[in-house]
């Protein structure tokens, strides 16, 4: 989640995840999937970089559990790679 200000006070936390566009009106408006608006009062440059931000934790927070050697319970639905045959 992202922490953002309307644009008439409150803070609150958005889904990343759903954010169809923003746009720059010139206030800053985000769009979700589902057709809901908020009105933000991050400027459109700060709003990409709260989500490139958000992106970037994420990818360094699995890698660090990769590299940690942490695992998943078994899921039989999940493709699992194996190791290549020697030659």
């Amino acid at each position: 989640m992202i922490l953002l200000t309307r644009l008439n006070g409150p803070a609150f936390a958005l889904n990343p995840d759903l954010v169809e566009r923003a746009d720059e009106t010139p206030d800053t408006v985000i769009t979700l999937v589902d057709g809901t608006k908020y009105l933000v009062e991050e400027s459109l440059a700060e709003f990409v970089a709260l989500l490139r931000r958000y992106r970037a934790e994420l990818l360094a927070d699995a890698e660090v559990l990769i590299s940690s050697g942490a695992q998943r319970p078994a899921d039989p639905g999940r493709v699992v790679r194996l190791a290549p045959r020697e030659r």
